[in-house]
C-alpha cells in the first residue's frame, strides 16, 4: 500500500513578528467591519483593499522581485493568509491570482506573460478567475467539453465554464479546455490565459442560496484567442491543472471558511458554558489545530517544490468537514433562529454560515472525486 507524509514545516526567522504586524494591520483596517461581513471573507470583494495589500508585499510573497514579488518564503505567505482568514477580511478581489494563477503563471508562463502580468498581480490591481467546471461535469475535470480549435491567427474557443467566482470582475481567466480529440480523458487538453474584455465572451451571474451574486455562467462562441494565449504547453493541460489544484487545496482556506461564526459562538455562549458546549468546543479547536498542521506541513512541502496533491486533497476534505459542522452545532447550541440581514449579529452570521456551508464540500473539488484522489494514492483503487 502506498502511503504519504505530512513532514512538520520549519518556522521561518521573522514569522512572530510578520504576524503580529498582520494583526495590527487588520485590526485598523477591519475596526468598523461587523462580524456579519467579516463571515464573507472568502466572498469579500474589496478592491481597494487587495492594493493595500500589495503596497505592503503581501500579495506574490514568494515571488522572485523581478516579478513583483519579495521572496519571502511559503510560511510566510501562509501565515498572512492565515491571519487575514481568521480576521474574516474580504480577499476575493486579489486572492485567486496570488493562490495559484500566479503561481501557474511563474511555472509555466513565457517570458512575455509573466513579465505583464505577475508585478499587476503582486501590487493588487489585476485579478484572475478559473475557468475549469462545466455544466454536466462538476468536479470531473476529465469531462470537460470546452473546446479551443487552432485558426490562423491563433485559437478559437467555444463551451461554458460554470460557478466561475468574480469573473464578472476579473480581468483575466485561466481556461481549462480541450485542443485536440484523443481518446484519452486525461489528453488533449490544455490551458489558455484569457482576456476577458476579448470579443465572444458573455458573463451571466448566478445568485447562491444567501442571494449573492460572485458566481457567474461564462459563455464562449467563437471567441477569438491570439497564439500568445497559449499557457504552458499544448496537451499538458491535465498535468498543469493538477499541479494548480495543489495550491488551490492545500491552504488555511479549506478550515477557516467559518471561523468568524466560531468566534461569535463562543461570544455567545458567554463565560459560563454548559458542559456539552465546552466539549464540542473543545473538539471543534482540536480538529483545526489538527487542520492548521497539516495545512501548514503542505506550505512546507510547496516550499521545497514538491507537487502535494494528495495531501492538499486530504487537507481540504478533511477541513471542508470541519466547516460544515461549525454552523450546525452552533444552531444546537445557541437557541436562535439564524437570520440574513439581523440586527442580531450571531443570527446573521449563522444564517450566512448556514446558507454556504453546502457549497464547502463542492467547491476545490467536491468530496467524492477528492476520495477517489486519496484512496487512487493510498493504492486502494
Amino acid at each position: 500500500m502506498s502511503h504519504f507524509a505530512f513532514p512538520p514545516p520549519i518556522h521561518p526567522p521573522g514569522a512572530d513578528d510578520l504576524r503580529a504586524e498582520v494583526r495590527q494591520f487588520l485590526a485598523e483596517e477591519l475596526a468598523s467591519r461587523p462580524a456579519s461581513q467579516r463571515i464573507k471573507s472568502w466572498s469579500g470583494y474589496d478592491a481597494d483593499f487587495s492594493r493595500k495589500l500589495g503596497q505592503r508585499g503581501w500579495i506574490g510573497m514568494t515571488w522572485p522581485k523581478e516579478y513583483g514579488g519579495r521572496e519571502r518564503s511559503a510560511l510566510e505567505r501562509y501565515i498572512v493568509l492565515e491571519e487575514l482568514l481568521a480576521a474574516g477580511a474580504p480577499v476575493a478581489a486579489h486572492w485567486i491570482a496570488d493562490r495559484q494563477s500566479g503561481p501557474l503563471l511563474l511555472k509555466e508562463g513565457t517570458e512575455e506573460q509573466k513579465r505583464h502580468l505577475l508585478p499587476r498581480i503582486a501590487a493588487g490591481e489585476c485579478f484572475f478567475c478559473i475557468g475549469m467546471s462545466e455544466p454536466d461535469s462538476g468536479s470531473d475535470l476529465a469531462a470537460v467539453r470546452t473546446r479551443a480549435v487552432r485558426t490562423q491567427d491563433g485559437w478559437r474557443v467555444n463551451g461554458t465554464k460554470l460557478w466561475t467566482t468574480y469573473a464578472h470582475k476579473s480581468h483575466y481567466m485561466i481556461l481549462y479546455c480541450r485542443t485536440s480529440g484523443v481518446d484519452d480523458r486525461h489528453g488533449g487538453t490544455s490551458q489558455f490565459l484569457v482576456d476577458l474584455t476579448l470579443p465572444g465572451i458573455t458573463i451571466r451571474p448566478i445568485a447562491d442560496l444567501s442571494g449573492e451574486r460572485h458566481f457567474n455562467e461564462v459563455v464562449f462562441e467563437d471567441a477569438p484567442l491570439p497564439a500568445s494565449a497559449l499557457l504552458g504547453t499544448e496537451g499538458n493541460g491535465w498535468n498543469q491543472v493538477m499541479g494548480e489544484l495543489a495550491y488551490e487545496r492545500s491552504g488555511p482556506e479549506r478550515f477557516l471558511s467559518t471561523f468568524v461564526l466560531l468566534v461569535e459562538l463562543i461570544r455567545a455562549l458567554g463565560t459560563d458554558p454548559s458542559d456539552q458546549a465546552l466539549a464540542v468546543l473543545g473538539r471543534l479547536c482540536s480538529h483545526l489545530a489538527v487542520l492548521r498542521r497539516l495545512s501548514r506541513s503542505v506550505a512546507g512541502l510547496l516550499q521545497e517544490g514538491a507537487n502535494p496533491a494528495l495531501q492538499a486533497a486530504l487537507v481540504k476534505d478533511l477541513g471542508a468537514v470541519v466547516e460544515q459542522e461549525i454552523p450546525e452545532l452552533a444552531r444546537q447550541l445557541v437557541a436562535t433562529e439564524p437570520m440574513l440581514g439581523s440586527d442580531d449579529i450571531f443570527q446573521a452570521v449563522q444564517g450566512y454560515a448556514i446558507l454556504n456551508a453546502p457549497a464547502f464540500s463542492l467547491r476545490g473539488g467536491t468530496r467524492e472525486i477528492l476520495r477517489g484522489i486519496i484512496a487512487r494514492g493510498l493504492g486502494l483503487r
